[in-house]
């Protein structure tokens, strides 16, 4: 039933005594090594989470130690599961307002242990995990287009936690939700760079669930080869869904320098959001 209804056949959870800045910091270590930069070159690091080990300090500054990332500023991004667009969001304005030139984004999320074990709504759908990319300044500028950010307060009721309780969703209007404004935002944020969804090479969306995946894309006439779908390895990370599945279809030589790729996310809040990037390291 899982895995007809929701495509997640495995998940990853935090080891007993592991901290969600420990997976964060893996992420953004290894993000860096790939794009073969120093942690002393990091001007500001940016954690997507809602699930950090203390209510205070924020993960990010603890990552930032962590990697050795020692002159970088550091802070985190609350934006529930579109928290990494969000963050890439926040990472392409300090670059394009010269405010940084090089900015670690990092997706990480540790819900596992907020899940009600008895709650089939949500009980199967979450895991734990981290994802990083690295953003900087190039020349020409351009290679990350105008995001598009928007929330609606009034559906906050839909999926939400309160502090010591577990997560609670409600399924079937969090799931048309989705669909409709992830589709919805999708064109919006085309039509802001004006350009058409045949110009766009991948669409990464938020790995909520495989049937959310589907419908999106039948509702927008995508062929599934240009729709990411990692899923079934790793459940619903919430911020880390997108950069995972970057690392993942990198890994299986599905992205290539100057690919045109579209982000999209939907999380609790509610929050949405899309963003348009041309992939690739600096050359």
């Amino acid at each position: 039933w899982i895995v007809k209804r929701t495509g997640i056949s495995r998940r990853h959870v935090l080891a007993p005594g592991e901290r969600l800045i420990d997976i964060a910091a893996k992420a953004g270590s290894a993000a860096l090594a790939q794009a073969q930069l120093d942690p002393d070159d990091v001007d500001l690091v940016l954690v997507a989470t809602t699930t950090k080990d203390q209510i205070t300090p924020d993960a990010a500054p603890l990552v930032a130690a962590e990697i050795g990332a020692r002159r970088a500023g550091a802070f985190d991004v609350g934006a529930a599961c579109t928290g990494f667009v969000a963050g890439v969001a926040v990472a392409r304005g300090q670059i394009e307002t010269g405010a940084a030139k090089c900015v670690l984004v990092i997706g990480a999320d540790a819900l596992f242990q907020h899940l009600d074990p008895d709650d089939k709504r949500t009980a199967a759908l979450f895991g734990d995990g981290a994802g990083a990319v690295v953003m900087t300044a190039t020349e020409p500028p351009g290679r990350v287009g105008m995001p598009v950010m928007r929330a609606n307060g009034d559906q906050a009721d839909l999926v939400f936690a309160n502090h010591g309780a577990k997560v609670e969703m409600a399924g079937r209007e969090t799931f048309e939700n989705a669909v409709a404004l992830l589709s919805e935002v999708t064109r919006e944020v085309l039509a802001g760079a004006g350009i058409e969804l045949e110009d766009i090479d991948l669409f990464v969306y938020h790995q909520a669930n495989r049937r959310i995946l589907r419908a999106v894309g039948e509702k927008l006439g995508l062929d599934s080869e240009r729709v990411l779908d990692y899923i079934a390895d790793y459940a619903n990370t919430s911020a880390a869904t997108i950069p995972i599945a970057l690392a993942e279809a990198q890994a299986d030589g599905k992205l290539a320098s100057g690919q045109r790729l579209l982000l999209a996310a939907f999380g609790a809040g509610f929050t949405w959001g899309a963003v348009i990037v041309d992939w690739g390291l600096d050359e």
